[in-house]
């Protein structure tokens, strides 16, 4: 699914960069990986809140996989540009378009994420019925507007694998639809009562 925009799920998303900077204080490096990013309105949200809330030094060690799986949508290409048609960016603050956004100068009409952001994220083609992680170790794992397209199932073998991939303590969100199976409850414990957000047990 392509369909997002930037900030979207805002309340959830800050809960989540919250946590996982609490959790992460300290470490080398901040591990996110966003699962199904689409065109990478999400993954930059995310790194753009992270950049928000982190000096320069302590931003530099957030590491960000986005994956998606649609190659012939050329995802990986449009993710890894990030440029955007500047109608779509309209749902911004202010502030913060100003802050980490430029304009495109060989494409009029397109705004793209500045460098300091765009660096942290890192493209990669995934297909999570797979069930083959990009990476383990994750402070936080964000899967939002996916789970719902995947059996009930599939569900449950997809999110044991989030669970393997997460670091001890690590942080889960997804779209507020979405509740935990009931044959895997006992692996995650929602942490704020108003957002799908959890953390990993065991």
């Amino acid at each position: 699914m392509a369909f997002t925009f930037f900030f979207r799920d805002l309340p959830v998303l800050e809960y989540a960069v919250e946590h996982t900077l609490k959790l992460a204080l300290g470490r080398l490096r901040i591990k996110v990986w966003d699962a199904g990013c689409a065109l990478g309105q999400e993954p930059y949200t995310l790194a753009i809140l992270f950049a928000e809330r982190m000096g320069d030094m302590g931003f530099n060690t957030l590491y960000l996989d986005a994956t998606d799986y649609d190659s012939e949508n050329n995802f990986g290409d449009i993710v890894t540009a990030a440029e955007y048609k500047s109608e779509e960016l309209q749902r911004i603050p202010a502030d913060i378009f100003g802050k980490y956004f430029e304009t495109v100068a060989d494409k009029p009409g397109y705004h793209k994420v500045i460098d300091r952001v765009r660096n942290r994220v890192f493209f990669k083609y995934n297909d999570l019925l797979k069930l083959q992680p990009v990476g383990s170790d994750y402070s936080l794992i964000v899967c939002k507007n996916v789970l719902l397209h995947f059996s009930y199932e599939q569900r449950i073998e997809v999110l044991k694998m989030y669970h393997r991939s997460l670091a001890p303590g690590g942080y889960f969100a997804t779209e507020n639809t979405q509740k935990i199976p009931q044959e895997i409850a006992h692996l995650f414990k929602q942490v704020a009562p108003d957002a799908q957000l959890f953390k990993k047990v065991g």
